[in-house]
């Protein structure tokens, strides 16, 4: 008998034609984010196992529980005999060591060239547990011990419980983007999102010394730390955007300062993901929230560039956002009392239905495109490991 762990794959079983690519990905972010073990691993379409000492199991699931594309996780037992006698023997052996009322055996056969169907093969199995395990009796409703029973190729499979995992598609099979991570709690929920739809992400953070603090840019670095963790690394781009925000605070009406400051933070992220080969911009903006995420707003901003901009949380409601906030660890950090610069120089009456005529004539107040190019050139880009270090990479 060989205990593992035993992983189900869910939703990128779907991709047919693509599976091998989708399952080898996720084979490799398995491998890199449990590279401190002594594993392994062996898949195929249908499933993936790990092996390893059993002092590990707790913290490898603790691992694989941030890792997308992961639907079901299980602890089972491996049984390389596979007639009936010998599953039924096995199974009796293992629940010997339970204690339990009611049962349900739960049979999947993936080999359709054993003799027994699966609804034979749990009714046979049912028959061992009722004959050899006194007190017990089948309730197919409401059992307080399922059994599930998986008949493979290469060996029979069981395992009685099954722990949830995070789903969606494996980091890096749909591209990358460039997230626009700022110190709040929306945009690490959008970047953690966009992950879980199999995007590969860099952050870029706007910091403007001295108005903004080194304690401003440490949350930031400390959101990107905990996103690695379901991204196996990422790179932090941090932008001076000092020249640039005072420019515009001294020249452009104050209606319109987040008008342009943001379409100039959306010229330098285009110029970011172009350099990275990334395929996409990534934001937490939310309809409604502030005045530069009214519908207008969003379309005279995002007309500076030809990047496609995804907005992940652009439907959802603050409590909405801030449940899963709380539930990937990010909120706690995002409260953090600390400005960023997109909450300074926020002027008392910013304008909700910017006009473009407008945007285009005030921005020939200032000599942004040397601005942009001068930020840029000259900023930093700091390495993010899913093992809570980090690395300038000056």
């Amino acid at each position: 008998m060989e205990k593992l762990i035993i992983i189900k794959y869910g939703e990128l079983t779907t991709k047919k034609d693509n599976i091998n690519y989708f399952i080898k990905t996720l084979n490799d972010n398995v491998k890199k984010t449990l590279s401190s073990f002594d594993v392994s691993i062996n898949y195929d379409k249908g499933r993936m196992y790990i092996e390893c000492s059993e002092e590990y199991f707790d913290n490898i699931i603790t691992k694989l529980k941030r890792i997308f594309g992961i639907h079901e996780i299980m602890i089972g037992y491996k049984f390389n005999e596979r007639n009936i006698d010998s599953i039924g023997n096995n199974t009796v052996k293992l629940l010997k060591e339970t204690t339990f009322d009611t049962f349900k055996v739960i049979t999947k056969r993936s080999d359709k060239t054993y003799e027994l169907d699966s609804m034979e093969i749990s009714r046979k199995i049912g028959g061992y547990i009722l004959k050899n395990i006194d007190n017990v009796k089948v309730d197919v409703h409401n059992p307080e011990k399922e059994i599930f029973i998986e008949l493979r190729k290469d060996a029979v499979y069981i395992y009685f419980e099954k722990i949830k995992g995070i789903g969606g598609y494996p980091v890096g099979t749909l591209g990358k983007g460039i997230l626009m991570l700022s110190g709040g709690i929306d945009s690490p929920v959008a970047g953690f999102l966009a992950m879980k739809r199999g995007v590969k992400i860099e952050g870029v953070y706007f910091e403007s010394p001295p108005h903004t603090s080194e304690n401003a840019k440490n949350k930031v670095i400390e959101l990107a730390n905990i996103l690695s963790e379901y991204n196996s690394s990422m790179k932090l781009h941090v932008i001076n955007f000092t020249k640039i925000q005072e420019e515009i605070y001294k020249n452009i009406p104050h209606e319109y300062l987040i008008t342009i400051m943001r379409r100039m933070m959306y010229r330098i992220t285009e110029m970011i993901a172009r350099k990275n080969n990334a395929h996409a911009i990534i934001n937490g903006e939310s309809i409604g929230q502030v005045a530069s995420q009214t519908l207008t707003s969003m379309t005279v901003i995002n007309e500076v560039i030809k990047t496609p901009v995804i907005r992940p949380v652009a439907c959802f409601d603050k409590l909405e956002i801030i449940d899963i906030a709380k539930n990937i660890d990010t909120y706690e950090t995002s409260i953090l009392p600390y400005e960023d610069c997109c909450t300074i120089f926020v002027p008392d009456h910013p304008v909700i239905n910017p006009e473009h005529d407008k945007c285009v004539e005030y921005e020939k107040l200032i000599n942004y495109e040397e601005l942009i190019y001068e930020a840029v050139k000259n900023h930093e880009i700091i390495k993010i490991t899913n093992e809570n270090k980090y690395q300038d990479l000056l």
